[in-house]
């Protein structure tokens, strides 16, 4: 063995041995020895049994430690989101050739003190990774990364925009070395076949010659255009495995192969240079389609990430001034101009203003948003200029919190698409055992027949459509879905949304507009309404259901101890000394063992006590969302059936069911009780979508189907759903719920074309019907003809919006058919 065993460069020389498994392996530097002992040593010496080829050879360290910078963590705040205790970061990760790589990073980081999760895709080449900042920081997690031999890059908008660049350039050049190579070795191949058809004999010296210049021509067609087939396919036999490029690449180095011999044997055999240079080059198309469409769904995501600028107008007290948008903090003033995008979230200070929230929602007219309101990172004012108070930066940001949520969704592969791989990868194995049984056949019968049919037989039956038939459309599906201000968080629940039968919703922040107002206070044992405010307002600060936010204007200077907040029932805390209470009128009663609701207060009702006695009620208000009714009634006539599950009093949530047209209601339910009627009602065989946005909700969302938060929910509700209404208009569902079925049906019907096509064109090929460049091109145009299927998916003229009409009887009628 003259190689490396780790990294399968030449040892020139090199002595040096690694310890693996018991036995010593010949490594080519101290840095190989060090990974390969480095990997046997943490009991994963199963990388080296697994991986596809060989490993990237780690440096030499001359160069320092680089990776410190990243310790910093102003510096490492650029490319992190922290939330509490836990930091997360997307890497691009360099030398990610194979799912054993995959696998020994995760192992590896995860064996790592203070890591919590670690998700990494090979397809992708990206990892997601969640620690403990008290433990780690950015510059270890990168370190172990580097000293197992790859190199792992921050995904900012350069690595990502050159890695996509270069990988298109490549397919690029691919394609016309094969598609020039492919029309040249034609031109000769049609002048044989014509003098053939004509019954003619073509002189010797003028054959040899088309077939020698055919040669020269084929050549950089199949060792350079076609280095990715034969690769990939040698790296699937090393690992022992059997990938979708081996009966492919077994077809080519045979046809090249037996073609080189009659060409300079001068035995008079056939020469499949044609099929060759056909074949590769309408496989490296339909790749290059597929990449195309992979980098336009990637690019949804790359955008938004762009659609920050650099610099921001600072209100100052010497004016207005430039400054880069990193030295802004919380709390800044920055003036935003006409047609210029916000830096920053934040809240508007001194005018009413109208907002283009098209990037992230999908709405094409400008959003009023009045003074006092929540505006967001990305979007644009086209206003005059606006002054706002900055809430937050970077990667607290609403819009980084959508691209995070959208990168962990490019990181997993849906349940249907892992099954079809699977089923890919058993049916190469029959397809291999059948060419050997077709090639018996036909040495028994004609031999002169045996490798033609041979050939086809490798050629045809490549299940490439098969395997890209989910991934397609869901790609699509995803784009589209994007376009209508939905975001999707785990692809497993687009196939879920299509299969549901019940819907329930959360009522405030959902059904409601959830900007809620203090309608009526009634003080008790003497206290003034104001009062009863400030107190209520000190408590409420630490919660995010959307009942709090209607304090936030009443809150005053105090200080709260012990501070606890129920989901779902309410917070608790000590002011003064003093034990308090606000919630749910249950869960309040239970301190001071007095409950006697007011028969006036007829809203969304909640209580203030102390330990002796209740202190005040408060009633509050708040408006249905446009969109609501419509949705209902959308949902309904898709024939699923709506319920609101609401923590408030039965009479508020019967009000706003009323309005919607909702039959089927329940009030004063804890996120204990929710959670058991969802659990109920997929006990009787319903297919439940839950959609809610505040912390209390989380619990029902996990166990949901399919989850569905708003966009300007909690960060928990969007942890917990797979999908997100950013535009937080409910109009957009029914349209989701469409446009699942729709996948679904698309993705069934590329893999069934995908089988008969398969199963249709084997036996041909085996009787000798199908000869080796039509077999090429019918594999081709097969995979194209998937991903053309799935590009019906994908929004058709204008951009549809999230507030247009998004069910019409016409939808209605293509999603029965």
């Amino acid at each position: 063995m003259n190689v490396c065993f780790h990294c399968g460069e030449p040892l020139r020389g090199s002595t040096l041995v690694a310890r693996v498994e018991q036995r010593d392996e010949p490594v080519c530097c101290s840095g190989c020895q060090a990974v390969a002992e480095l990997i046997a040593g943490t009991g994963l010496g199963d990388f080296y049994r697994y991986r596809d080829g060989s490993s990237v050879r780690p440096g030499d360290g001359s160069q320092g430690d680089k990776w410190r910078v990243y310790a910093d963590p102003q510096f490492a705040a650029q490319f992190t989101r922290t939330s509490k205790q836990q930091t997360s970061v997307t890497l691009l990760i360099e030398g990610l050739r194979c799912s054993a790589c995959s696998w020994l990073i995760d192992q590896v980081l995860r064996r790592h003190g203070g890591v919590h999760d670690v998700s990494v895709n090979a397809a992708t080449g990206r990892a997601s990774v969640i620690w403990d900042n008290a433990q780690l920081n950015l510059a270890d997690i990168m370190r172990t990364i580097a000293q197992l031999g790859y190199v792992p890059h921050p995904v900012t908008d350069e690595t990502v925009t050159r890695a996509l660049r270069e990988e298109r350039r490549d397919s690029l050049k691919r394609l016309a070395v094969s598609g020039f190579g492919m029309m040249q070795v034609m031109m000769f191949a049609v002048a044989v076949y014509s003098a053939e058809l004509a019954n003619e004999i073509m002189e010797p010296r003028l054959l040899s010659y088309f077939r020698m210049v055919s040669l020269l021509v084929t050549t950089p067609v199949m060792f350079y255009a076609g280095t990715p087939i034969l690769s990939s396919a040698w790296n699937s036999v090393r690992s022992r495995s059997i990938g979708m490029d081996v009966p492919v690449s077994i077809a080519l180095v045979l046809a090249y192969g037996a073609s080189v011999w009659n060409t300079f044997s001068g035995a008079g055999g056939e020469v499949y240079f044609d099929s060759v240079t056909m074949f590769i080059f309408f496989l490296t198309l339909g790749r290059f389609v597929q990449m195309s469409v992979r980098q336009h769904t990637a690019g949804v995501t790359d955008a938004l990430a762009r659609q920050l600028p650099s610099i921001a107008h600072r209100v100052g007290a010497n004016g207005i001034e430039d400054v880069p948008v990193t030295s802004l903090l919380p709390g800044d003033v920055i003036q935003v101009r006409r047609g210029e995008v916000l830096p920053a979230d934040g809240k508007l200070l001194d005018a009413d203003a109208h907002i283009d929230e098209a990037m992230l929602t999908g709405e094409s007219l400008p959003v009023h948003r009045k003074i006092g309101q929540r505006v967001v990172a990305g979007t644009i004012n086209v206003d005059g200029p606006i002054s706002i108070a900055i809430t937050a930066l970077g990667t607290d940001t609403a819009l980084s919190h959508i691209v995070a949520l959208m990168q962990r969704a490019q990181t997993y592969k849906p349940a249907l698409a892992r099954n079809a791989d699977s089923a890919a990868a058993r049916f190469l194995g029959y397809v291999l055992i059948g060419a050997g049984l077709t090639c018996a056949a036909w040495l028994a019968i004609d031999p002169s027949q045996a490798f033609t049919a041979t050939l086809a037989v490798l050629v045809v039956a490549c299940p490439c459509a098969f395997a890209i038939a989910m991934p397609a459309a869901l790609a699509s599906a995803t784009a589209t879905l994007g376009r209508h201000g939905i975001l999707l968080t785990d692809p497993d629940a687009l196939e879920s949304l299509a299969k549901v039968d019940h819907v329930v919703f959360d009522k405030t922040g959902t059904l409601t507009q959830g900007e809620l107002r203090i309608s009526r206070c009634i003080g008790l044992a003497g206290l003034s309404e104001q009062q009863c405010l400030h107190t209520a307002a000190l408590l409420e600060q630490a919660s995010e259901h959307p009942l709090a936010r209607a304090f936030a204007p009443y809150l005053d200077q105090g200080t709260v101890e012990d501070m606890q907040t129920i989901a779902g029932r309410g917070v608790q805390g000590r002011i003064g000394g003093r034990l308090y209470r606000i919630g749910s009128p249950d869960f309040v009663a239970e301190l001071c063992r007095e409950q006697q609701q007011p028969t006036a207060l007829t809203g969304s009702v909640i209580m203030l006590a102390d330990e002796q006695r209740a202190l005040a009620w408060f009633e509050l208000t708040d408006s249905l969302r446009p969109a609501a009714a419509s949705a209902v009634s959308q949902l309904r006539s898709l024939n699923i059936e709506p319920q609101i599950l609401s923590g408030d009093g039965s009479e508020a949530v019967q009000s706003i069911a009323r309005q919607c047209g909702i039959t089927e209601q329940f009030a004063r339910h804890s996120a204990k009780q929710k959670l058991t009627h969802v659990l109920n009602l997929q006990k009787q065989g319903r297919r439940v979508a839950v959609i809610g946005d505040g912390v209390n909700d989380a619990p029902v969302l996990g166990a949901a189907d399919v989850s569905i938060a708003m966009g300007r929910g909690s960060a928990l509700a969007h942890a917990s759903a797979g999908l997100v209404l950013v535009s937080d208009n409910l109009a957009a569902l029914p349209e989701a719920v469409l446009l699942a079925r729709r996948t679904l049906r698309i993705a069934k019907q590329n893999l069934l074309w995908a089988a008969i096509y398969n199963l249709g064109s084997i036996p041909l090929a085996a009787l000798g019907f199908i000869p080796p460049w039509l077999a090429a091109l019918g594999m081709s145009l097969s995979s194209v003809a998937v991903m053309l299927n799935s590009t019906r998916l994908l929004p058709r003229g204008a951009r549809h919006t999230a507030a247009s009409p998004v069910v019409t009887s016409a939808h209605l009628r293509e999603t029965t058919a």
